[in-house]
């Protein structure tokens, strides 16, 4: 059965690598495409493509389709365009193609944008911490007045990211040029952000929420269809170096399943958690493997084979193994030499 996953993030290497490695039988011929010639999923894969640059949305669909076609691909696995192609499932199924897509694409853009996907989630073992949306420094400055006086440390952050690309904690007290020096990591002068707000007018939707200051909670699942298969919980650390727990609180696995359920959650994705104020909180869900994927995996169930093994041939001809709960993992590195290609 050929499988493919086109360019997506770096945890595929991991994710390839777990599926060959439980493939005993060799059923799965992994396909991996990339832009990048250097690509290092490129090394674990059966073959790996280059992707072409430069196309747009539609005509991106149009090559993934031709690509399926001239590769006889049974099962493709989008990382790059997920959302667009969750609404293409039938045109890749004219041909011979099941797509995994995480949810519908009306679920998938729901979760990627943090505005509508707090103001709609109700989850009250896991609420979403307080916030409000600014797109102007009178927003701001209203929701701070009112949020402020309920919590002691505020944050910001885009509607839209990932990788936490733009979140801050908002400091009062000290500068961004102080907390640039001090080695403060995320975070932002409060008096620099306002007059930095003030100058640019509008600006793309933005939160700001109550600072939770508690440990984060990574959760790594597979899904069938909104039914939560399997989950594995890590704990993370308050200081670096110290690894990560596995942790199966009784709590978040029931948010997780209650989130699955709603959203119809299908294949391998991520659901983060946090604790602050006494409680647990819900930050958001990945729809794709976290880049912790391999480090859940160290605790028992491998997640990417199960969500392919089970999208292929049925969640009842797969078996999940338990999850080693209270053990401690973490991530290593080794060096490698990159394999030389034509494509510079």
């Amino acid at each position: 059965m050929r499988v493919w996953f086109n360019r997506t993030f770096s945890s595929v290497y991991a994710a390839i690598g777990l599926i060959r490695e439980a493939d005993l039988e060799g059923r799965f011929h992994l396909i991996y495409s990339n832009a990048n010639p250097h690509a290092l999923a490129g090394r674990v894969a059966h073959d790996f493509f280059v992707e072409p640059t430069g196309l747009d949305n539609e005509q991106y669909i149009d090559w993934c389709l031709a690509f399926c076609r001239e590769q006889r691909v049974d099962i493709f696995i989008p990382g790059r365009l997920s959302t667009e192609l969750a609404s293409a499932h039938a045109r890749f199924e004219a041909q011979g193609t099941r797509v995994l897509s995480a949810a519908t694409q009306e679920q998938l853009e729901l979760i990627h944008d943090k505005a509508r996907f707090y103001a709609t989630t109700n989850l009250p073992g896991a609420p979403v911490a307080e916030f409000r949306v600014f797109e102007n420094i009178a927003q701001f400055d209203a929701g701070y007045a009112e949020l402020r006086a309920r919590y002691p440390k505020l944050c910001v952050k885009p509607s839209r990211s990932v990788y936490g690309l733009g979140f801050a904690i908002l400091d009062e007290e000290r500068s961004s040029a102080a907390l640039l020096l001090a080695g403060a990591e995320y975070h932002i002068g409060y008096e620099d952000m306002r007059r930095g707000l003030a100058e640019l007018g509008e600006f793309r939707t933005m939160l700001l929420m109550a600072y939770l200051d508690g440990h984060e909670y990574s959760v790594d699942c597979v899904g069938d269809k909104g039914r939560l298969v399997t989950a594995v919980a890590r704990k993370k650390p308050m200081t670096a170096g110290r690894g990560q727990l596995i942790d199966m609180r009784a709590d978040i696995l029931e948010a997780t399943a209650e989130l699955t359920r709603i959203h119809g959650l299908n294949g391998a994705f991520n659901v983060q958690f946090r604790e602050g104020d006494g409680k647990l909180h819900l930050l958001e869900i990945n729809p794709r493997m976290s880049g912790g994927i391999g480090m859940a995996c160290v605790a028992g169930p491998n997640l990417p084979y199960i969500a392919l093994k089970g999208f292929a041939d049925g969640f009842d001809k797969v078996v999940v193994a338990p999850v080693r709960d209270g053990i401690r993992v973490a991530e290593l590195s080794s060096p490698a030499e990159l394999h030389s290609v034509d494509l510079l």
